[in-house]
């Protein structure tokens, strides 16, 4: 199953956890120091708060699928139909090991295909390695 991921810059983490516990019906996945994530059934939703000081703002777009395969499949695509893409294999990203591919839109949003491949204790190792390399995209 895949599923769109909203990633959202959040002032005050805890209240924002409680928002959107509230909002959804649903508790976070995962909660690290300025950092949670919610794994939304209904509707299929990947809501990553981060905790960095401008709160109410959007981080990066994207979609979580299954497995590495579908990583490459939309990289290929993503290429083939004249996009520039930037792709990351084994990547420490969000506190879990990644594989994904990156394409901008014309408004320089950031869009990630990605799988989760496992846990990491680490946020992102650089900036390059999570989110891209511009300051003003973050990190997921």
């Amino acid at each position: 199953m895949s599923r769109v991921q909203l990633a959202l810059n959040v002032s005050d983490l805890d209240e924002a956890i409680s928002f959107y516990s509230r909002l959804f019906s649903a508790e976070p996945a995962k909660v690290r120091e300025g950092y949670a994530n919610f794994a939304i059934a209904d509707p299929p939703l990947k809501l990553v708060l981060i905790e960095n000081g401008s709160g109410g703002s959007l981080n990066h777009l994207g979609v979580e699928v299954e497995t590495p395969e579908e990583v490459t499949a939309a990289s290929a695509r993503l290429a083939a139909s004249g996009l520039y893409t930037r792709s990351e294999e084994q990547v420490e990203c969000c506190y879990a090991t990644q594989d994904k591919v990156w394409a901008t839109d014309p408004d320089q949003l950031s869009w990630e295909v990605y799988t989760v491949l496992g846990d990491s204790p680490v946020f992102s190792t650089t900036a390059e390695a999570c989110c891209g390399t511009d300051a003003a995209t973050g990190c997921c």
